[in-house]
């Protein structure tokens, strides 16, 4: 039996875009002619997998179509829901809907992750199908590559799953990585019958009003309108809190692939710093006195830089009126002020210069500085720079 690949896709990007009244949703935003949705489904065009099951909300229902149309997916499922409530009730709905046979494995992926090294994870889906039964889970952990307060993890004894860590501080986070611990990715895989019993047993509530809002759904054109009146009632929660932290019979699939959620500017910075060569034109190199820049790709309401700063170089003492910024140093030990701090960054380390705030780089060292920038706002022009200090006589 092929494996189905269910694709949760309701996100609403509110952690880019904290201020902005309308988000753009993650698995939507064009990175450079792809996007993180279009990643995942082509990723499900593999031959162990059956057709994809899409669980998103009526919002987002076009976008999804227009996606599922430009990859060429011409069998699909999608079930809608006619409202939020988290992870739990959205899994078990698309579990429940009739042509999912008992003991057909079911794998579950978030359409916003960026995973590379297809082939390996694939591998280890397929070579983990025997091992499912009527009441295990699998969950996927990826090996950190660094102690991150922005994934949560796991820690395992005998490929089982002895403990969760929610989104510790950095430095418990390099506790756990010590004691073998992996960021837990948030994408499981288990069969219809093992869902079904795990919801009968520790969420009832789910389960009764899933299934009433399945039964009761409208079907047209390869949709699922699920029942609004039964789905509401059911109680909002993650799968995380609703099933994995209640249940026993969990196994862990450790991978060491790259991976990420893309779920920060930081991510987003790291992404194009390592696929820069994709990105680099050099049309768009631009040379100033303090070294250089070059813009690596302007996305809807984002701009993606990498600065180029020469030893002694200095910018100017700066503000902005339409942008915020968000830098990651690649190389070098940047001296930065921002309002009245001033301190030294080093590789890896990353920053938030708030819209307004007043800031500067400087590299007073023998090695130049590398800095991979995001400007995040609704005007990203160089116009929109207030020089208050500068060496080079720009100051009006």
């Amino acid at each position: 039996m092929k494996i189905r690949p269910v694709i949760l896709c309701g996100g609403a990007g509110t952690r880019l875009w904290p201020k902005a009244k309308k988000h753009q949703a993650k698995q939507f935003i064009d990175f450079g002619n792809w996007t993180l949705l279009g990643k995942t489904l082509e990723r499900v065009k593999a031959s162990i997998y059956d057709a994809p099951i899409i669980s998103t909300n009526a919002k987002y229902l076009r976008q999804v179509k227009q996606h599922l149309k430009k990859h060429k997916i011409r069998k699909f499922k999608i079930v809608l829901e006619p409202a939020k409530r988290n992870t739990a009730p959205a899994i078990l709905s698309t579990a429940l809907i009739k042509d999912i046979p008992n003991e057909q494995p079911l794998m579950f992926l978030a359409a916003d992750h960026l995973i590379e090294k297809v082939g390996l994870f694939n591998k280890a889906i397929k070579k983990n199908q025997k091992k499912l039964t009527q009441n295990n889970i699998f969950i996927f952990g990826i090996k950190p590559t660094m102690p991150s307060s922005e994934f949560g993890y796991f820690l395992t004894k005998n490929y089982k799953v002895s403990r969760f860590v929610e989104k510790p501080k950095v430095a418990k986070a390099k506790q756990i990585i010590s004691k073998k611990g992996y960021w837990n990715s948030g994408m499981f895989y288990l069969r219809k019958d093992s869902i079904i019993n795990n919801f009968k047993k520790y969420q009832p509530n789910i389960y009764r009003n899933c299934n009433k809002a399945v039964t009761k759904a409208k079907y047209k054109s390869n949709v699922y309108y699920l029942n609004k009146q039964a789905f509401t009632k059911a109680t909002a929660k993650s799968f995380d809190y609703a099933i994995l932290e209640k249940t026993k019979d969990i196994n862990a699939i450790k991978l060491d692939i790259p991976w990420s959620d893309l779920g920060s500017w930081k991510e987003i910075c790291k992404m194009y710093g390592r696929n820069k060569r994709h990105y680099f034109k050099k049309k768009n190199v631009f040379h100033r006195p303090w070294g250089s820049y070059v813009n690596l790709f302007n996305g809807k309401e984002f701009l993606i830089k990498e600065l180029y700063v020469k030893p002694k170089g200095i910018l100017s003492l700066q503000k902005h009126h339409h942008r915020a910024e968000h830098w990651v140093v690649t190389h070098g030990k940047p001296k930065i002020t921002l309002n009245k701090k001033y301190f030294t960054m080093k590789p890896d380390e990353t920053i938030f210069i708030p819209l307004g705030a007043i800031h500067r780089i400087e590299n007073p060292y023998k090695k130049p500085v590398k800095i991979i920038e995001a400007q995040v706002g609704s005007i990203l022009k160089e116009t929109d720079i207030v020089r208050y200090q500068d060496i080079y006589g720009r100051v009006k």
